[in-house]
């Protein structure tokens, strides 16, 4: 079974093409440095949002070492899983078919059924941790910053998720237009706050933060991986990127998807973890603490410390445009997902209902459980772990590998000896969830 469904929205992040790529007199893919660009950073903005905003709290709390090795880590996990990732739909049979119709044709509909489950519990949990975090952010921002009254839960999420949800509504085009407008000011705004933050480096407390056991450092390390593998996912995306990277340059597109991938994975690197790093050494151990302690973004805790007003009234909406950019990229990869499984388990009523119909009872239903899971406000660190370890170690770690080594179609990866690197880092960062819920 190989077919999506007709009901599924667009994708999450599929930037305006050209009408194509030429070729050079030498037969050679001409580049379209244009849709490339367009591409990275909506690669690198579907990445940003609730993980880059709580990783400083949780990578920095473990000290110089762990962190360091953290970042020299990251770069190769995240460009070589997603680039394994991309290679299920690149090298697939089918063409212009998305991720679940395709792990269906490989699977079989039973296997690919379970899979689109995987997947689902991928993409959904993010849109209710950026139902707590908009929530959160927006509830200290009219208390702090604008000394206004504190708006009971019950009210706030609803109307802060209902906002959100509500572009979904007006279309496509109109709501990817937002999402993608918001994501060149983030880039200027975050590096900001980080160049802001340098005269408030404390190194010297950052060096002795942490256990400087081997053990203790080695423990660490192991730790911080589900957070970062949740701040550094794009996965969500990859799906439509490598279908409009064939559309763009034809079936000879790998070139050019494997050279997005890479420039994503540096820019993500390069720029989030100089954030983290600035936000750490700025924070301090007590600072983090405090942070967590409080359920709060990185940014609306130095809002409410610092006290000036550039962190006053930038660091908040920062945080907010953070959140909505990336909820809009995941609502739409859950909108796919879920009407994907409505349409495999219950054809026939698929059939019966219109596309908009359809929209709209996909829409009640995500708006409705991230709002009760904004009400009920529970940790989001604790969610990003759960669901940075488990699913998405799963989905962008380990599933491509399997498909590898179980697709002839993907055979000719097989001795490619990153396989194994990208296996292990899935396998550890599965092991540090598990052994995390027990610390």
């Amino acid at each position: 079974m190989s077919h999506t469904t007709a009901n599924a929205p667009a994708s999450p992040a599929s930037p305006p093409t050209t009408g194509g790529a030429g070729t050079s007199p030498s037969g050679q893919v001409t580049t379209n440095k244009a849709v490339n660009s367009q591409w990275t950073i909506t690669l690198f903005g579907t990445a940003v949002g609730a993980g880059i905003l709580f990783l400083p709290i949780s990578a920095g709390s473990f000290g110089f070492i762990p962190l360091l090795v953290a970042t020299l880590l990251i770069f190769p996990m995240t460009y070589l899983a997603h680039r394994a990732f991309s290679w299920i739909i690149s090298y697939s049979p089918l063409h212009g078919e998305d991720v679940l119709a395709v792990l269906t044709h490989f699977f079989g509909r039973g296997n690919g059924i379970i899979l689109a489950i995987i997947y689902w519990f991928t993409i959904f949990p993010v849109v209710l941790i950026y139902g707590v975090s908009i929530t959160n952010t927006v509830d200290s921002f009219i208390v702090n910053q604008l000394g206004g009254p504190e708006i009971s839960r019950y009210i706030l999420a609803p109307l802060c998720v209902g906002l959100m949800t509500l572009a979904l509504a007006f279309g496509n085009a109109i709501m990817l237009k937002i999402a993608q407008f918001v994501v060149y000011p983030l880039i200027v705004a975050l590096a900001a706050v980080s160049l802001y933050l340098i005269p408030q480096w404390d190194l010297g407390s950052f060096l002795e933060a942490g256990d400087h056991s081997a053990g203790g450092v080695l423990k660490a390390i192991i730790l911080i991986l589900p957070v970062l593998v949740f701040s550094f996912s794009f996965v969500a995306a990859i799906s439509q990127f490598s279908l409009g990277m064939e559309k763009e340059y034809g079936a000879d597109h790998h070139a050019q998807s494997d050279k997005v991938i890479r420039n994503s994975a540096i820019l993500l690197t390069i720029f989030t973890m100089f954030f983290v790093w600035s936000c750490a050494l700025a924070m301090g151990a007590d600072g983090m603490q405090e942070a967590n302690d409080k359920n709060l973004p990185v940014l609306s805790y130095f809002a409410n410390e610092t006290g000036t007003p550039f962190m006053a009234y930038m660091a908040p909406i920062v945080v907010i445009c953070a959140v909505a950019s990336s909820y809009f990229g995941h609502a739409l990869g859950t909108i796919e997902g879920t009407q994907y499984l409505f349409n495999l388990a219950a054809p026939k009523a698929t059939k019966k209902m219109s596309t908009r119909t359809l929209d709209l009872w996909t829409y009640l239903f995500i708006f409705v459980a991230t709002s009760l899971v904004g009400i009920f406000n529970p940790s989001i660190l604790d969610m990003i772990s759960v669901v940075g370890g488990v699913f998405f170690a799963f989905m962008t770690y380990l599933l491509p590998i399997w498909v590898i080594y179980r697709v002839e179609a993907l055979a000719r990866f097989r001795s490619n000896k990153t396989n194994y690197f990208v296996a292990i880092m899935g396998l550890i960062v599965l092991f540090a969830t598990i052994w995390g819920m027990f610390q």
